[in-house]
């Protein structure tokens, strides 16, 4: 396990390297999940919760409600909040954040570094399914699944009532060209 560590940490370093004032970013990085990684078995042990956005959870409460939402704007505003809360959605170009490929290496050899310390943090935990199920973790971790399937599913359907109503995006999606 430590072996996983040190070669993850090698190579990001050697990725820094090649990334010049890049790896600044990605050895900041690191040190900013570092903390996270380490304390990964409190996730297992039920003793540190990720939170769950409201968005998410009202979605996973009722997908398809529309009170309040009968214009434009509010449903364009609606779909920024479950953005917010998921991400871009999959009907959304790539961002262009002026990165280069060495900043985009330094970034994905900092994930793996960071993988690996998880992992090397949880592998000592013996019986370590049983103990999510027993912590009620795999049940938070399931619901936290639920929370964002909902999530994603609402904010697709807030895009074809969008569509429907003639919206502009983002309250339709990104492709989408309203009638004039």
């Amino acid at each position: 396990m430590k072996r996983i560590v040190s070669v993850s940490l090698v190579a990001f370093v050697l990725a820094g390297c090649n990334a010049g004032h890049s790896a600044l970013g990605g050895v900041e990085q690191v040190r900013a999940g570092l903390g996270d990684a380490v304390t990964a078995p409190l996730d297992d042990l039920n003793l540190r919760r990720q939170l769950i956005p409201t968005v998410l959870l009202q979605a996973e409460a009722s997908p398809y409600d529309l009170r309040n939402l009968n214009q434009c704007t509010t449903i364009g505003a609606e779909v920024a909040r479950l953005d917010e809360a998921l991400g871009p959605d999959t009907d959304e170009p790539p961002r262009q954040d002026g990165s280069y490929r060495s900043e985009q290496a330094a970034d994905a050899t900092a994930k793996a570094a960071l993988d690996a310390i998880r992992n090397t943090t949880t592998d000592f935990i013996p019986g370590r399914s049983w103990i999510r199920r027993l912590s009620g973790a795999d049940q938070h971790s399931r619901h936290v699944q639920s929370a964002i399937q909902a999530g994603r599913m609402r904010r697709a359907f807030l895009k074809g009532v969008g569509m429907q109503r003639n919206c502009a995006p983002p309250a339709a999606p990104g492709w989408f060209q309203p009638r004039r």
